[in-house]
């Protein structure tokens, strides 16, 4: 099963640059979609995300089919998260989003979805950073704006 990440998530990990998390708990199961990495280098020009190596993340580009579901979900989503939903329709993923309504999206299709937070738990099980790293990094990530449900992780490890 391949691993989605859309913009939001990039940005989270870019922004306290901690890219490498997400290639050391992925691997090679991680891709995202040329859409997202379009909304994520615009944040870079724009200056609201820093310059980031993903160079190791593989990069997908739509088939014909999943073109067209896109096309169908970009009446409700972003470019990033309506690419990455019609990629994992296709090719049976998990997408990784902090967005609402693309989460939202993604259970009515019956697609396993999870997001920063469910990347920090799973970091934290697999013992690649302690429930203190792993809530310090999250403190991090809300003081440059992700709207977290919580401020620990602790009820969820």
């Amino acid at each position: 099963m391949i691993v989605l990440l859309d913009n939001t998530v990039l940005s989270n990990f870019a922004l306290i640059r901690q890219a490498n998390l997400l290639k050391q708990l992925f691997g090679d199961l991680a891709t995202t979609t040329s859409q997202v990495m379009v909304e994520f280098e615009l944040g870079t020009q724009l200056r609201r995300l820093p310059t980031t190596n993903w160079s190791w993340l593989t990069i997908l580009t739509l088939s014909a089919t999943e073109y067209q579901l896109y096309q169908q979900f970009l009446n409700q989503l972003g470019q990033g998260e309506a690419s990455c939903l019609a990629v994992a329709i296709q090719r049976q993923g998990i997408v990784y989003t902090d967005d609402n309504r693309a989460r939202t999206m993604a259970k009515q299709l019956q697609l396993p979805v999870s997001g920063t937070l469910g990347i920090l738990v799973r970091l934290v099980k697999k013992q690649d950073l302690t429930l203190v790293e792993a809530d310090a990094l999250l403190s991090q990530m809300i003081t440059f704006g992700y709207h977290s449900p919580t401020e620990t992780l602790r009820r969820f490890i």
